[in-house]
């Protein structure tokens, strides 16, 4: 079992073919030429993602198979190259970062917390970050962004502080990665509030359960728009993260 019960991995010893159920699948129609990876990794933590235990052991059982073409559910037939992508869902199921970089994930209800997370962005390129990915979470595709973020080494979570919680889209967001076991990643954190600021608090709190994460030290806190001590405590989360 990959994902659900009803789909079973089988091998044909005979052809040596993996039918691999929502294994190996991906999102996109058949006749157009793009990457397998991005939408394969869409396609993963959106539908398997909570069942990386479950993968391993797949994944330990294949090892010992010769296998010349993989038939997913989902998706194209694999038959060449296929140590690439046996060796992309060990890295994804074992929940370990696929490429050294940090997602910076906002939301903003004047601007003022897209501009202190763009000028996060702005200061990681500075001091040499190779990758920095920013994504208004109101404005973009929630599947996507969980993507970048089991992609990336380093999380940036960017919210204004709503209700004395934090932004509906951020929290939906967070949701959606404790919910398919994120773990293994540095998260660093900038709120906003103008009297009241909590949403540090609230968004630590949500990966009280999940496994493997760590804090930077440097919380940026902005009191409605950027100052001096508020861009300095940019400068370092930016040391802290690059």
């Amino acid at each position: 079992m990959v994902h659900w019960p009803e789909v079973i991995v089988s091998y044909d010893s005979l052809d040596k073919i993996l039918f691999s159920a929502d294994g190996f699948g991906k999102f996109g129609s058949l006749d157009t030429e793009e990457d397998w990876a991005c939408e394969a990794r869409r396609y993963y933590f959106g539908i398997v993602g909570k069942y990386g235990a479950q993968v391993q052991t797949l994944l330990k059982k294949v090892s010992a198979l010769e296998i010349k073409t993989i038939c997913p559910l989902h998706g194209p037939v694999l038959n060449d190259n296929l140590g690439y992508y046996l060796g992309l869902y060990n890295t994804w199921s074992s929940y370990e970062p696929e490429s050294d970089g940090v997602f910076i994930a906002y939301c903003s209800v004047y601007g003022n917390t897209e501009k202190a997370a763009l000028a996060l962005a702005a200061k990681l390129k500075e001091k040499g970050c190779k990758k920095v990915v920013t994504s208004d979470l109101a404005r973009s595709d929630n599947a996507e962004n969980v993507e970048d973020a089991f992609r990336y080494s380093k999380l940036v979570l960017a919210s204004p502080t709503y209700n004395a919680d934090v932004f509906p889209f951020m929290k939906t967001f967070i949701e959606s990665l404790t919910e398919r076991g994120y773990r293994n990643r540095t998260i660093g954190i900038i709120e906003n509030g103008s009297w009241a600021p909590v949403a540090e608090k609230v968004m630590r709190t949500m990966f009280d359960k999940s496994k493997d994460i760590t804090f930077a030290e440097t919380v940026v806190t902005v009191k409605s728009a950027l100052n001096s001590e508020s861009l300095n405590a940019i400068e370092a989360l930016a040391e802290e993260l690059k």
